[in-house]
Formats: C-alpha cells, structure tokens, sequence
C-alpha cells in the first residue's frame, strides 16, 4: 500500500512540473533570431503571471520579415516580483516614454514578442 502512494505521489509530482514547465515556455517565440523594436508606450500592464508593455513601434530590426512599424505591438516582460528584483518599479516606462525591447518575436508573425531586455530613453538597459 506504502509503495502505491509513492508511486501515486511521484506521478502527480511529475504532471505538475510539466504543467509549470508548458506555462513558462517560449516555445511561440524565435528566440534564436532576436528582433529589437523601437517605440511609444502605449500602456502598461503591471500583472501577474507577465506583465506586458503595448508600444507603437517606429523602428523595428531583425525576426521574421513582416515589419509591424507604425503598429502596436505586445511586449511581454516577466512577472512583476522578478522586474522589481531587477530594478523596475511601476513607474519605470509610463505612457508617452520611448524605449527599445529585444527578444523573440511570435513564430507565426503577429506584432508581439517576449521581451528579454529594455533599453530606456536615459540609456539605462534592463533585464525583463
């Protein structure tokens, strides 16, 4: 009976990892061919389990072909417990700011991206 539960107990373990595991995944994302896109912030949503960043981008480089200047794209950054670890505060980009982001954009081409750095207007650059 002792050994059923063990084994019962590994199992369930094991399907949760894999559960943790898919959700943080950036599978979507080519994060071998980063693309950096310049921009306005739109807005920022300061949310768990990511945070994103909406920007209407006026320079985009690298990634897949298709642009997305003078669209809006979504950046997604990590959870705020990690930003503020790494020096972020709510207020770090506000509406009207120009940064520029770097990381994967979306596989099958749509104007969004995991962000894995920002750099800000004064030059200060930041893990997200």
């Amino acid at each position: 009976m002792r050994r059923k539960l063990a084994v019962l107990a590994a199992a369930l373990l094991l399907m949760g990892a894999a559960a943790a595991f898919a959700h943080h995944s950036v599978s979507m994302y080519d994060m071998e061919h980063p693309t950096t896109v310049t921009g306005v912030v739109e807005r920022v949503e300061w949310t768990n389990p990511h945070a994103y960043v909406y920007v209407k981008a006026t320079k985009v480089a690298g990634g897949a072909a298709q642009t997305g200047v003078g669209e809006e794209w979504a950046i997604e950054i990590d959870s705020p417990n990690f930003l503020k670890h790494n020096g972020w505060t709510r207020t770090t980009l506000k509406p009207g700011d120009t940064a520029t982001f770097t990381g994967g954009r979306a596989k099958d081409g749509a104007r969004t991206m995991r962000c894995t750095t920002v750099k800000l207007a004064s030059g200060l650059v930041l893990r997200s």
